[in-house]
């Protein structure tokens, strides 16, 4: 069971238990940015972003509805003031066969950045709850289609740039023929008729 949230258009969504999270760490996408309270247990949030933005360029509003949700489902975050809420894109999340279900590390240490959370606001956790979604998604096939997508877009540009590249060729040597055609006529290298030795008969 996968829960799902909106906050101004963007999607967020938590794990239900431990387990769940194995597999949101196992199929997340690279555009999702992972939230935690730190140094606390609490759920594993995660923010999933639109392509072309980026761990900072996240609107304020956004940053602080995830921190307030991961607060909301920390049982000792809920009822602790000033916590911090750590966040890093899904791609510097890093898991071991040594650790223990759920639990994750991070690739690059500079590349989480925090965010304190001085209270709980109702206000936002409730209109948050208001959109809360219960799925059960095939993590693996989302993400499969995902990549499938990806390689399309990726493939499909590549294509473009080559077809590109083609007729800027095409045109390179329309310039270069027509360069050529045009030395050739100029003055120099004409001879007119009149000025021609002829062994050819007159006739009128």
């Amino acid at each position: 069971m996968v829960f799902y949230f909106k906050s101004e258009g963007y999607v967020i969504y938590v794990g239900i238990d431990k387990h769940e999270n194995e597999e949101l760490l196992k199929y997340g996408f690279p555009e999702d940015i992972w939230f935690h309270v730190d140094k606390h247990s609490s759920a594993h949030v995660y923010l999933r972003l639109p392509k072309g933005e980026n761990i900072h360029t996240i609107p304020a509003t956004v940053l602080e509805d995830c921190a307030q949700l991961v607060k909301a489902n920390s049982i000792t975050g809920n009822k602790t003031n000033n916590i911090n809420v750590v966040y890093t894109p899904w791609t510097n999340l890093r898991k071991s066969a040594d650790m223990d279900v759920g639990q994750v590390g991070f690739h690059k240490q500079k590349d989480v950045l925090s965010v304190k959370v001085e209270k709980r606001i109702n206000e936002i956790v409730n209109r948050l709850n208001k959109t809360k979604e219960e799925r059960m998604p095939d993590l693996q096939a989302e993400r499969e289609e995902r990549d499938r997508l990806e390689r399309e877009a990726a493939k499909k540009v590549a294509r473009e740039k080559k077809e590109k590249e083609k007729e800027a060729a095409r045109q390179r040597q329309k310039e270069t023929e027509i360069r050529s055609y045009s030395s050739l006529m100029v003055a120099s290298n004409m001879k007119s008729n009149a000025n021609a030795d002829s062994d050819e008969d007159d006739f009128m």
